[in-house]
């Protein structure tokens, strides 16, 4: 039954790629006269899309570093199956679901860019006016990949393969696509009120986050919660292809080579910095050894909760963003450790609230003269209307997110079992998912 099931999806998505420009009508979105795209633009563009393609890579090697060693090969492929079935999904339908015609401010309307169609070279998005509309899809594409590639991390080990897979493609639909089109687009219902997101502390990180922490519930825990970490050497890998790969992420969201991206890359520099060396430091203060892993995990959390705020702040207040990122989600890994919920890689403690802890700091510290898209200072400028903003979108995001997940997972399961039979976890997904081994 699988086979003919996967034989007709196969054949469906051949016949409407081979016949979409006869079967469905152009976009809206027409090449327009007065275009002058800007070549260093777009040179910056391409090079930072290739640099966010790279933190997906970097996920899976910071990932597989971590875990068990007879899951190594199951937790980086989770990572790599994002890149290519979020592609797919994404040229078909996808891009319009996000980005398309607004419909309610929540989602937008795929048809007029089904398999792309009218997303070319010769029309821009408003958002990026100096680069092709194309461009900018790509560059956008990234982002969704890696969302279910970090969700991975709180429940690997114990899931199926085929579970996954399927979930990835319902949350890319269901929560990623809506959070993207409300948060990003002109007239998504968080970007009419003016919340701030400059490369995906809400979009990518919090939801994320919060499917981690929901997948972990669902699953429950792992037969056997030791974690020895199977190959140190790939976790520093891993977070030094995150680190590079962000410069991509938050300075390549300036959509141009301008002074807005010199600023969002030296804030990330700043943030992930201070946030690794304070994580290495608390390990220390709480009487263990500072280790090459905490500090690897103090890095990647400063990225997180410096990637909403990274174009709207000063370079002083991305070091305190990078600090507090590190202090809370350090404590929050305790917590969790303790309370024994087992989100295997730690990524709602570290991703979930990290980007809540940069939302919120996005609302105290942005300010209107490093960008004009910030229509009201942040609280320490004396303002509160954008911190409120903040703090309703937070919620709002949380539960969406969080219980969004939960009945994704509840469908899922009901369509194919999520968690792995004990027998298959007892020998690793290695070779129980995949037939293969390190």
């Amino acid at each position: 039954m699988r086979k003919i099931v996967l034989i007709s999806v196969l054949a469906i998505v051949g016949f409407l790629s081979l016949f979409s420009s006869c079967l469905f009508s152009e976009s809206a979105s027409k090449a327009v006269s007065d275009i002058e795209f800007n070549y260093a633009d777009i040179a910056w563009m391409l090079v930072a899309s290739v640099l966010v393609f790279l933190m997906t890579p970097g996920v899976g090697f910071f990932y597989g570093g971590m875990v068990n060693s007879k899951n190594v090969i199951s937790t980086i492929f989770q990572s790599f199956i994002a890149m290519v079935t979020i592609t797919v999904l994404w040229f078909i339908f996808g891009f319009g679901l996000a980005f398309g015609p607004d419909i309610g401010g929540i989602i937008g309307n795929p048809v007029p860019n089904f398999f792309m169609q009218g997303i070319g070279t010769t029309s821009v998005w408003p958002g990026a006016p100096t680069i092709p509309i194309l461009l900018f899809a790509l560059f956008q594409l990234k982002f969704a990949i890696i969302t279910p590639a970090l969700i991975s991390g709180g429940v690997v080990e114990r899931i199926r393969f085929w579970g996954y897979l399927l979930f990835i493609v319902l949350f890319s639909i269901f929560i990623y696509s809506p959070l993207a089109h409300a948060t990003w687009h002109p007239e998504g219902i968080l970007a009419k009120i003016g919340v701030l997101d400059f490369a995906g502390g809400t979009v990518v990180h919090m939801s994320s986050g919060w499917a981690a922490l929901a997948g972990a519930l669902f699953l429950k825990k792992r037969r056997n919660v030791t974690l020895t970490a199977a190959h140190t050497p790939y976790v520093i890998l891993g977070a030094s292809l995150l680190w590079i790969g962000w410069f991509g992420f938050n300075a390549g969201s300036s959509f141009a080579a301008n002074e807005l991206g010199v600023l969002a890359f030296a804030n990330t520099t700043a943030a992930s910095a201070i946030a690794a060396l304070s994580w290495g430091f608390l390990e220390k203060i709480n009487g263990k050894k500072l280790t090459s892993i905490g500090v690897c995990v103090g890095a990647v959390v400063g990225l997180v909760a410096i990637t909403p705020a990274a174009g709207f702040v000063s370079l002083g207040h991305s070091l305190f963003i990078g600090l507090m990122g590190s202090i809370v989600s350090f404590y929050m890994v305790k917590l969790f450790h303790t309370n024994g919920i087992d989100d295997t890689l730690d990524v709602f403690p570290c991703h979930g609230v990290g980007g809540m802890t940069g939302m919120l700091l996005t609302g105290v510290f942005a300010d209107k003269s490093i960008n004009e898209a910030v229509t009201s200072n942040g609280l320490f400028f004396g303002e509160t209307t954008l911190f409120f903003h903040h703090v309703i979108a937070l919620i709002a995001v949380s539960l969406f997110a969080f219980f969004g997940t939960l009945l994704l997972l509840y469908i899922v399961n009901k369509i194919t079992p999520l968690r792995v039979a004990p027998e298959k976890e007892e020998i690793g997904l290695d070779l129980s998912q995949h037939g293969e081994k390190m």
